[in-house]
């Protein structure tokens, strides 16, 4: 396997709080913090993870460096995140933000070009949602980095 690690757990997966991404983005930034995050993968970039963060009311920073300084399993981070003063865990927000989530469209050019490595039509035939291509892209770059 590469020293490096193609994020694999789905934006459309939620751990125990409900919201959806969060796992991801945990993985992500562990696996920056650890040195293993594989190349063109942002540890904290601005899309969905800054949807969470904000969307949550946390501060992108402080998570960085919480996930960097503690390492923390996933259901450590979660416990930080409703610790946190100002966070907004109701489940109306949190479904506010889910839905934002789901319903994100990506542009036509990155569709178009995820699309392109998987050797796709771009016809319609494909979900359009960014969750849907997100994960093309991933399964891409891992077979790319792993299995070829």
């Amino acid at each position: 396997m590469s020293a490096t690690i193609v994020p694999l757990i789905s934006s459309s997966v939620a751990g125990p709080l409900g919201v959806l991404h969060l796992p991801r983005l945990w993985l992500k930034a562990s696996l920056e913090a650890a040195g293993k995050l594989a190349a063109g993968y942002p540890g904290i970039g601005q899309g969905y993870d800054m949807m969470v963060i904000t969307g949550l009311g946390l501060n992108a920073d402080a998570v960085r460096k919480f996930i960097t300084d503690s390492k923390p399993t996933y259901p450590q981070f979660e416990a930080w995140i409703r610790s946190q003063p100002g966070v907004n865990l109701s489940k109306g927000n949190i479904h506010k933000l889910n839905v934002s989530i789901v319903g994100y469209i990506h542009t036509d050019e990155v569709r178009k070009g995820i699309l392109a490595a998987n050797n796709l039509p771009d016809n319609g035939s494909v979900l359009p949602d960014a969750i849907n291509l997100n994960n093309l892209d991933d399964w891409f770059e891992f077979h790319q980095a792993v299995l070829k």
